[in-house]
């Protein structure tokens, strides 16, 4: 298996980028999870502006999609991004946050958007 290489230039963006841990968190979580930002304010206990502001640089370097539904925005990962492969390579190496949406499950506000 080969594995297609990114250019030094967005791997570094992209590392600077996962160096924050609100940010590493958020991509963890979006791999298996849609969210929408009302859902990472919660998580997070982020205003929105702060949040939006995370998921707008992920989305500049194309680790994280947008899909529109009505009013609301939810978000994901790009799997089809060239730099995919080296999140995942990332990822492997720290737990997953993914039990904080059961959390939020619980308390009743998972996806309160819709």
């Amino acid at each position: 298996m080969t594995t297609k290489q990114v250019e030094v230039e967005k791997a570094a963006t992209t590392l600077k980028l996962l160096g924050d841990k609100t940010r590493l968190s958020m991509v963890h979580i979006l791999v298996n999870h849609e969210c929408c930002v009302c859902e990472f304010v919660e998580l997070f206990q982020m205003s929105q502006p702060a949040i939006s502001q995370h998921l707008r640089k992920l989305k500049d370097v194309g680790l994280v999609k947008e899909t529109r539904r009505g009013q609301w925005v939810f978000y994901s990962i790009n799997k089809q991004s060239d730099v995919y492969p080296l999140l995942q390579s990332i990822l492997e190496h720290i737990p997953n946050p993914g039990f904080q949406l059961k959390e939020l499950e619980k308390k009743g506000l998972r996806i309160i958007c819709e």
